[in-house]
């Protein structure tokens, strides 16, 4: 490893960012490296803005330019102390692209032909209590508290601590998986019985179920979250409390993760038939 790689991965460290978000900020640098043929502590601004257009060339979304480009601002002002440099080279716009979200028809299908008590348990523990994957995959066993039905979400998005609401049905399934198991410290062990899954793992297993109960959807690790939201949202429930169970600081971010309300969309009046049915306007006003 290189000092600047070391130093780099320090920095962020430092910074407290996740695992996660290290292993793609490092990526990041590696590919701004490869493109420049040499190590980037001798790079400019104009080197940067010419690695990210060639990025967007190659068919690079937005969103992940937005990462890198982000990954390398850090490098510059932690890590090489060029505070200012990176100020000129235009922030890509994110593009605006609504989830993929399960009807609950799709997720009793997906559910059923889960056949792996620790899978099903796994990936039911993220549908009912509305967690992220990585959040899951944190849980210990003492996290699950059946006196007060909450569950412990340890260090979660923005390395906070929160509560997520545990249902009997939930507690009724974890406690079966368990006695099957009967795991030590980390609820969803992987190969080692101390340490959790890799966090790709499930996400490959949640694929790999929709297409064996013949859904088509192009689902992701936060299918199942984007679900609950919807849901919840659908059956009438706050958003403000949707946002507390999601764990979000910010209410914008439950909206992006719960806007897709179907049931408010087909409540919507038609222009169309409040222009064949005068009396259907003064209905709806």
């Amino acid at each position: 490893m290189t000092p600047l790689r070391r130093r780099f991965i320090d920095d962020l460290r430092l910074k407290n960012l996740s695992d996660g978000t290290i292993k793609v900020y490092v990526h990041a640098v590696e590919k701004f490296a490869r493109f420049l043929g040499r190590s980037p502590d001798g790079s400019t601004a104009e080197d940067v803005r010419a690695f990210l257009i060639h990025e967007l060339d190659c068919g690079l979304s937005r969103s992940c330019c937005v990462i890198q480009r982000n990954a390398l601002r850090h490098l510059y002002m932690d890590t090489l102390g060029r505070t200012d440099e990176l100020k000129a080279v235009p922030r890509p716009k994110r593009e605006r692209r609504l989830p993929v979200v399960l009807s609950r028809e799709e997720v009793q299908r997906r559910f059923a032909v889960t056949e792996n008590l620790k899978r099903r348990a796994l990936l039911m523990t993220a549908y009912d209590a509305g967690l992220r994957l990585s959040e899951v995959l944190n849980l210990r066993v003492d996290d699950i508290d059946s006196s007060r039905m909450v569950i412990r979400v340890r260090q979660g998005k923005g390395e906070q601590d929160r509560y997520a609401r545990l249902s009997l049905g939930l507690l009724k399934l974890l406690r079966e998986y368990w006695r099957s198991g009967r795991p030590e410290s980390v609820r969803f062990p992987g190969a080692h019985p101390n340490k959790r899954y890799d966090l790709a793992t499930p996400g490959h297993i949640s694929k790999k179920l929709c297409r064996k109960a013949g859904i088509t959807k192009r689902v992701s690790r936060r299918t199942l979250r984007h679900s609950f939201a919807t849901q919840l949202l659908e059956a009438g429930t706050n958003l403000r409390v949707i946002q507390r169970l999601l764990g979000h600081s910010n209410i914008q971010t439950t909206c992006v993760d719960s806007h897709i309300s179907v049931e408010e969309l087909r409540d919507a009046p038609s222009p169309m038939e409040l222009l064949e049915d005068p009396e259907a306007d003064d209905g709806a006003a």
